[in-house]
């Protein structure tokens, strides 16, 4: 199922959101289609003992019900990228979730084997400033491109941020005619209120510098 988009912030849109990829039931097929041949042999053995004919019988229930408690894991796992943060959720009946704000990841790594390249999957880690930390997400279909995504994602939402500022900085100064000191001395105002990041003020006041 979708995002619920009630869960999105205001002027926020969900750019990507996906579910696992299909090699996620690799092991429960696996187990199924065992099971089901197994049984299958059972049935064309006239004179199989019953024991066997029980084994098998559970065999192919158990792994019928391994498959159908993956595909719910599967269809209530999502790995969500908005303009605004990324988002992952999963769980059944109890939920637990992670959210990183676009402006706090530092870098995106993925990693496939020769395998996952063919089938198009593999696993992305991603370093943030948030309180998670180090985040693994595994089974990411293409994730080189779920990989650039986030970096324009992250981009889009700098460009926004500064033209915010640069609203607001217009909307406080008022006049057109406001020095570039002046400007830079309200950037670090901005900054001191937490508005601003240290890394976001050297950028505006790098760039504020260079129209001197």
């Amino acid at each position: 199922m979708p995002f619920p988009k009630e869960m999105l912030n205001h002027n926020e849109d969900v750019v990507l959101d996906l579910r696992p990829h299909w090699w996620y039931f690799a092991r429960p097929l696996g187990l199924l289609a065992t099971a089901m041949a197994l049984g299958i042999v059972m049935l064309a053995w006239d004179g199989a003992p019953n024991l066997l004919n029980l084994v098998a019988g559970v065999g192919v229930v158990v792994a019928l019900g391994w498959f159908g408690l993956s595909y719910l894991r599967w269809a209530t796992t999502s790995f969500v990228i908005t303009t605004d943060r990324l988002i992952s959720r999963s769980g059944v009946l109890s939920r637990t979730g992670v959210e990183i704000p676009l402006e706090k990841i530092n870098t995106v790594f993925f990693r496939q084997t020769l395998f996952e390249r063919i089938i198009k999957s593999g696993d992305l880690e991603i370093e943030s400033a948030s309180e998670q930390g180090t985040q693994d997400f595994s089974d990411i279909r293409r994730p080189l491109n779920v990989q650039n995504e986030i970096y324009r994602q992250m981009e889009n939402n700098e460009n926004r941020k500064f033209d915010r500022v640069g609203d607001s900085i217009r909307g406080q100064m008022g006049s057109p005619q406001t020095s570039i000191p002046d400007q830079i001395a309200q950037l670090d105002q901005l900054r001191s209120q937490g508005i601003l990041t240290d890394k976001e003020f050297e950028a505006k006041k790098a760039e504020l510098l260079r129209r001197l």
